[in-house]
Order: structure tokens, then sequence, then C-alpha cells
């Protein structure tokens, strides 16, 4: 697994093999392979009309999800893409489909909140980490802050190598403001590790499980086994 589709995600299929369907996620042009069973084929009608729609995101760890033409419940996780949203009934549609959700949804604002990242950070510490995870039952460390920011309305790419390629670079640790980004490579040189900065030279990263750690100019510091776990590379702002 490279990744994982969230509800609401949007993608093109570019080919197929036997079940299989080879996607490119619209979001951040990741290139993967899924069942065509995991995934909804739509007209171009309902893909513009989707598109046209206002985007909210589903702030539950696990919301219930429930099919009004058939009473069909699942669950959504957290940072899933709510399009269309009814505030007065909790409804949405997706086509013919009507979906009505049980849970707290939210809209995506246009000024980003440095301290709503932090809190939105706080609400994956603990998840066990998952390669190619990217929701609180398991998460990888890109596939964390990726999420983390969609949920304040910002888009980044999926790997923490890609990450590393956009905005501004900060040349000492003191310059960083909660909610930067920290970025850790490997002795060849390669990006492998990112996490989200917090005050007083803290970390939130996603390391065996979100965690909260120390961090100084040589990289992230374990004090439960007293040793650097990630030697950083670069620090950079976003937002």
């Amino acid at each position: 697994m490279v990744s994982q589709l969230l509800f609401g995600d949007l993608v093109k299929v570019l080919s197929s093999k036997d079940e299989w369907l080879k996607i490119e996620i619209l979001s951040d042009k990741y290139l993967c392979w899924v069942d065509r069973n995991q995934i909804t084929l739509l007209t171009a009608k309902d893909f513009k009309s989707i598109t046209q729609a206002k985007c909210s995101i589903s702030e539950d760890v696990l919301a219930p999800v429930k099919k009004i033409n058939s009473n069909e419940l699942f669950p959504i996780p957290l940072g899933s893409r709510i399009y269309g949203y009814q505030t007065k009934n909790s409804t949405f549609s997706i086509g013919i489909e009507k979906f009505e959700i049980h849970g707290s949804v939210r809209s995506i604002s246009k000024k980003v909140n440095r301290k709503n990242i932090v809190q939105d950070a706080l609400l994956y510490l603990n998840s066990p980490y998952l390669w190619g995870g990217k929701t609180p039952m398991g998460i990888d460390c890109s596939g964390f802050v990726q999420m983390v920011y969609r949920l304040n309305g910002v888009e980044l790419p999926r790997d923490a190598y890609q990450q590393a390629e956009i905005g501004q670079a900060l040349s000492f640790i003191e310059e960083a403001e909660e909610g930067d980004l920290a970025f850790f490579d490997n002795e060849a040189g390669k990006i492998i590790h990112v996490g989200i900065i917090l005050k007083n030279h803290r970390i939130i990263h996603s390391s065996g499980r979100v965690r909260i750690d120390g961090m100084d100019h040589q990289g992230i510091y374990r004090n439960d086994q007293k040793v650097y776990s990630h030697k950083l590379r670069i620090i950079k702002k976003i937002i």
C-alpha cells in the first residue's frame, strides 16, 4: 500500500487490468492502483456538479453516514470530503444518491490559523504508524502532515520529499513557528521523514505512532531512549 483514498477523494482512471484500475488522485497527482470495487465511477455531469459544489470536511475520527434511499450505514474517517453539504438537515448528494451524515462537518476557511493546525495535529496523537496510511486508524509521517493541512484548506503533495520541495526555507530553527514543517534525511541525503513543529522546541510526527518529541538543530531527540532518532535536513514555512 502506497497511500489511501478517503471518502470524497476524486480520482481519474488512467487504465485497467482485470479487477484493478490505475488512477491519478486529483488533489496531489499521486499515481497508484485500486480495486475497482473501492471507487464509484461518475458521469461527466455528476463530476462537474461535485467539483462546482462547496467542499466541506468531516472532523470526527469516524462519522456514520447513511444512504437515505436504502438506510445503509457506513463510517467515514477524519478528513473525508463532503461536497454540497446542507447544514439544515446534514445531507449531501452524489449523483442521484443522497446521504445523511451524523457527525461534525467543517467549512474550509480561506485563512489558515497556525493554532488550528496544532489543534488538528493533536487529533491524531497516538494513532499507530501505518505505511501509506492517512487516517487515525493508521497513518504515516507524510500522510499525517498532508491530512492536518487538508483539514485547514491547504493541499500538500503526498510524500515527504515532495513536501520538502515547496514553501520557504528557514535558516535557523529559532525562526520556525508552530505549524511549520521540519524535514529529515538519511545517510544518503534523501528526505525520509517530516513532522509539524510545535512551540518550545517540540515536534509532533508519526514514528511508531503519532507522538511529540523534542527537537533541536541536530534533529529529533527521543527523551525516552536518550538518542536522536532523525537527523534534521531543512525547515520549511508553508503558510
